[in-house]
C-alpha cells in the first residue's frame, strides 16, 4: 500500500520557501522535514508522520483497542504506531499488476500445503513495536495463535511481501523492515520494486542472522526457500511491460 505524508498547511500555505521552512522551524518545538517547499511533521524519534490522526476521532492518541474499534468501522485502512493513525492510500496500477501475478502464483503453489497467502486485507500486529500494519502480501504456515481483534489481525507470518514504490520504499526497506525483524516467526522478507526489475530478498540463515540476494534480471527466478516455491520474474512483472 502507499503511505501518504500530508504537508503541513500554515496561514493558508502550503508551499515554502527554505528561508521560511527555517524560520518556521526555529519558532517550532516539534521537529519537521523540508521536501520540495512543503513541510512534514517528524515524531521525536524522527520517524515521518505519513498522515494526521484522522481528525474526525478528535483525539491525538489512541489505545489498541480504540484504534481496532475505529477501523474496523472505517472504509480506508490505517496503519497504527504507539497510539498515532496512519492513513494508508491506494495502490498504482503497476503495483496491482505485481501483486496479482505473485498472489495468484502463490495460491497455486501452496494448494493442499500448510502454508496459506493473505492479501493487504489481512492485518498485522507486531507486539514488540506496537504496530499494527497491513503488508502486501503475507503468508501463515499453520500458526497456532489465535487471531486477535478478530480475523483481520494476525501475528506469526513465515514470509512478508512488500511492493515498492518511489514514497515507500525507503520506509519498507529501514524502519518497517526494522519492525519486521522482531517478529519471530517470520523466515523472509521479499521486496519487489514496481518501477524496474528488481527484487531484495531478505532471508534469516541458521545462524539467525539476515541475508540478501538480489535478483535483478527478467530471466531469473525468486526463491522463496521457507515455501519451497520459486517464481520466475517473467511472471511476476507480467503485463507491467518491465524487462
Amino acid at each position: 500500500m502507499q503511505k501518504v505524508r500530508r504537508p503541513l498547511v500554515i496561514d493558508g500555505k502550503s508551499r515554502f520557501t527554505a528561508e521560511e521552512y527555517l524560520a518556521f522551524e526555529r519558532n517550532s518545538i516539534e521537529k519537521h522535514e523540508f521536501c520540495q517547499g512543503e513541510i512534514f511533521t517528524m515524531n521525536d524519534d524522527g520517524y515521518i508522520r505519513l498522515d494526521e490522526p484522522e481528525p474526525a476521532y478528535q483525539k491525538q492518541l489512541m489505545t489498541e483497542e480504540e484504534y481496532l474499534a475505529f477501523e474496523d468501522a472505517s472504509e480506508q485502512k490505517h496503519e497504527f504506531y504507539k497510539g498515532e493513525v496512519f492513513a494508508l492510500a491506494g495502490a498504482s496500477q503497476l503495483h496491482n499488476e505485481i501483486f496479482t501475478n505473485i498472489f495468484g502464483s502463490l495460491t497455486i503453489h501452496l494448494k493442499g500445503k500448510p502454508c496459506r497467502p493473505y492479501g493487504t486485507d489481512k492485518r498485522l500486529k507486531i507486539p514488540e513495536s506496537h504496530l499494527y500494519t497491513y503488508p502486501d502480501i503475507s503468508v501463515y504456515c499453520e500458526s497456532k495463535r489465535p487471531f486477535d481483534g478478530g480475523a483481520k489481525t494476525s501475528q506469526e507470518p513465515t514470509v512478508l511481501i512488500e511492493i515498492l514504490s518511489e514514497s515507500t520504499k525507503d520506509y519498507d526497506r529501514g524502519r518497517k523492515f526494522t519492525f519486521y525483524r522482531t517478529i519471530p516467526t517470520l523466515k523472509e522478507y521479499i521486496l519487489v520494486d514496481s518501477e524496474s526489475v528488481f527484487i531484495e530478498n531478505f532471508r534469516l540463515n541458521a545462524s539467525g542472522h539476515w541475508e540478501l540476494e538480489e535478483y535483478k534480471s527478467i530471466e531469473q527466478s525468486l526463491l522463496i526457500e521457507a515455501l519451497s516455491v520459486t517464481l520466475p520474474l517473467r511472471d511476476i512483472y507480467e503485463h507491467t511491460e518491465l524487462h
